[in-house]
C-alpha cells in the first residue's frame, strides 16, 4: 500500500508562490450556483492570487460579471481557457463528461464529486491524474461535515417544500395538504435519517402541521432529535419491520440517508414502493449518493419527477440548485476558509495543516485516496498518512 507522507519536521515554511484560481460556469442541467461569490475573489487577490471567472458563471444567482471585474478577476469567454491556466478549480457539482477532456495533471479540483455514485466519473478523475478534493468528505474534529451541512439544510428544507407540491392532485399527486385543516387529518410524513437533511425536513413538515415520523440507527440521535422537536415528530428505531409498516402509512417519504464517501444502501426496497399508497410522494434527497429508495433514479429540475407503481418519486441530484442565491452564499461561506489555505500553502501544506481538509482529499495523481470509494469499486485505497 502506498502512503503520502506529510513532512512535519521543518518548521520554516517555504516562500508563498501566487496561484492562479480558475471558476467555469457550472454544466449541470439546471444548476444555478457558482462556487466563488465576488468577495472570495477580493481576497484571493488580496493574497497575490490571480483569478479566472468564466463570463456569466454568477448570472444564476443573479452576481453580473461586472461585480467580478470589480473585485479583481480577469473574465474568460469560455471554460477551456480556464482549465488551461489554472492551478486550482474550484466548482460547485463534479465535472461532467464534456469537462474531463479539461482536466490537466498535478490540477487542483475542488467541488462536490460524489464519485460513489458514479464509476464513469471515478474513472475520469483517475485518468487525468488531478487532486481531487470533494467538498462532501471534508470532515472536522467533531464529525460534522461544514462544507455539506448547509447544503444538507437546504436539501432537507426543500425535500419539503418540493413534497408538499407534488401531493398536490394536479401534480398527479393524493391532493393532500401537510398540515390538514380542523376535522381533517395532516399528511404522514416519513423520514428515513436523522441527520441534518432529516431533522430540517423534520422542522418544515412539523411546522405546516404534519404528522411526522424521523427513522434513524443511532439511538443517541434519536433521542436528542425526540428532545428538540416539537409534539408532532416522532422517532423510531430504524429496522426492517419499522420501515416497512411506515413507508406504508406515508404519503410524503423523505429518503435522508448519509454514509461518507460511499453509495448510499437501498432502506427502501421495490416491495416497500409496492405497498404505497396511489399518489404518494418519494424524495430522495440521497440520490446525489446513489439513493436510499431502491426505485430511485437521477432526476433534473426540468423533469423532477416519474412514477412507479402510482408512486411518484422526485430524485433531482442538486436539489440546492433551485435556491441559487441562498445556496451559493451559504455554500461559499463554508468553501473559502478552505479555498485560500489551498491557495495560500498549496494542498499539501494546508492538508497536513488542517485535518478536516486532509479528509477531503479523494484522489491524488491517479491513486484513490478516500477508502470508502476505493472499496465502492474494488480499487486500491492509498493512505494519505499525516505523519
Amino acid at each position: 500500500m502506498i502512503r503520502y507522507k506529510f513532512n512535519r519536521q521543518s518548521t520554516v515554511f517555504e516562500e508563498k508562490t501566487p496561484m492562479i484560481i480558475g471558476v467555469p460556469k457550472e454544466t449541470k442541467p439546471d444548476e444555478y450556483r457558482v462556487s466563488l461569490i465576488p468577495v472570495g475573489v477580493e481576497e484571493m487577490v488580496k493574497r497575490g492570487h490571480s483569478v479566472l471567472v468564466e463570463k456569466g458563471a454568477g448570472s444564476g444567482s443573479g452576481i453580473h460579471d461586472r461585480e467580478y471585474e470589480k473585485a479583481g478577476a480577469r473574465l474568460i469567454g469560455n471554460p477551456r481557457e480556464i482549465y488551461s491556466q489554472a492551478q486550482l478549480v474550484i466548482k460547485v457539482k463534479e465535472p461532467l463528461p464534456e469537462e474531463y477532456v479539461l482536466l490537466r495533471e498535478d490540477q487542483i479540483i475542488f467541488t462536490f464529486f460524489h464519485f460513489a455514485a458514479s464509476e464513469k466519473l471515478t474513472d475520469a478523475v483517475l485518468g487525468a491524474n488531478v487532486i481531487a478534493i470533494a467538498y462532501e468528505t471534508i470532515r472536522d474534529e467533531h464529525g460534522n461535515h461544514p462544507v455539506l451541512t448547509p447544503m444538507s439544510e437546504v436539501a432537507g428544507r426543500m425535500s419539503i417544500q418540493e413534497g408538499a407540491k407534488y401531493l398536490e392532485k394536479p401534480m398527479h399527486g393524493r391532493g393532500i395538504l401537510l398540515g390538514g385543516v380542523p376535522g381533517v387529518s395532516p399528511a404522514e410524513v416519513v423520514i428515513i435519517g436523522g441527520g441534518v437533511v432529516g431533522a430540517n425536513a423534520a422542522r418544515m413538515a412539523a411546522g405546516l402541521g404534519a404528522r411526522v415520523t424521523i427513522l434513524d440507527i443511532d439511538m443517541g440521535r434519536l433521542r436528542y432529535l425526540d428532545d428538540i422537536m416539537p409534539e408532532n415528530v416522532v422517532t423510531l428505531m430504524s429496522n426492517v419491520h419499522n420501515i416497512r409498516e411506515k413507508v406504508k402509512e406515508a404519503d410524503l417519504l423523505i429518503g435522508a440517508v448519509l454514509i461518507e464517501g460511499a453509495k448510499a444502501p437501498f432502506i427502501v426496497t421495490k416491495d416497500m414502493v409496492q405497498t404505497m399508497k396511489p399518489g404518494a410522494v418519494i424524495v430522495d434527497v440521497a440520490i446525489d449518493q446513489g439513493g436510499c429508495v431502491e426505485t430511485s433514479k437521477p432526476t433534473t429540475h426540468s423533469n423532477p419527477t416519474y412514477t412507479v407503481n402510482e408512486v411518484i418519486h422526485y430524485c433531482v441530484t442538486n436539489i440546492p440548485g433551485a435556491v441559487a442565491r441562498t445556496s451559493t452564499y451559504a455554500l461559499t461561506n463554508v468553501t473559502l476558509p478552505y479555498a485560500l489555505e489551498i491557495a495560500d500553502k498549496g494542498y499539501e501544506r494546508a492538508a497536513r495543516e488542517n485535518q478536516a481538509l486532509l479528509k477531503g482529499i479523494n484522489m491524488v495523481k491517479g491513486k484513490v485516496t478516500n477508502k470508502a470509494v476505493a472499496n465502492v469499486f474494488g480499487m486500491p485505497y492509498n493512505s494519505l498518512s499525516e505523519k
